[in-house]
């Protein structure tokens, strides 16, 4: 259980600060993500996401640009700097996933798994006993609850 699960609220904003997100609710994993796909989006050499309930989610003004360049995924970004906001992948419905750099909480978000890790960079190396699923770790991301 990360600490933020005993926060009453997680928030977060994008680069310029126009567009802010809020939930009430904790997130209900938190992951690593290898996947070229992540990382282009991210422009990092990994991705980290915290995964919410669809719904419970407020992106105040909304939620941007939606941009679906891969079959089954949905990102939007912001208008005006174009921070990624938030990701949806039809393989895992009724979740929403945002990136960690733009949350407000992120220290407090340990990734719980690595998701498509056959995929990570031959010279990054994390050192943790996390478990690493080789590709979308969607059954594990699936029965995560928090």
């Amino acid at each position: 259980m990360t600490k933020t699960a005993s926060t009453s609220v997680v928030t977060g904003r994008c680069y310029c600060g126009k567009t802010t997100l809020r939930s009430a609710v904790p997130p209900k994993t938190v992951a690593y993500c290898h996947c070229e796909d992540c990382r282009r989006v991210t422009g990092a050499p990994v991705a980290a996401f915290a995964a919410f309930e669809e719904g419970t989610v407020t992106v105040s003004p909304d939620e941007g640009r939606r941009v679906s360049v891969s079959p089954g995924v949905t990102r939007t970004f912001c208008d005006a700097c174009g921070s990624p906001l938030t990701g949806r992948y039809d393989y895992l419905p009724g979740t929403v996933y945002i990136a960690l750099g733009i949350l407000d909480q992120a220290a407090d978000l340990a990734p719980r798994l690595h998701a498509h890790a056959a995929a990570c960079l031959p010279w990054l190396r994390i050192e943790d006993d996390l478990h690493r699923d080789n590709g979308s770790a969607r059954d594990r991301l699936s029965d995560q609850t928090g």
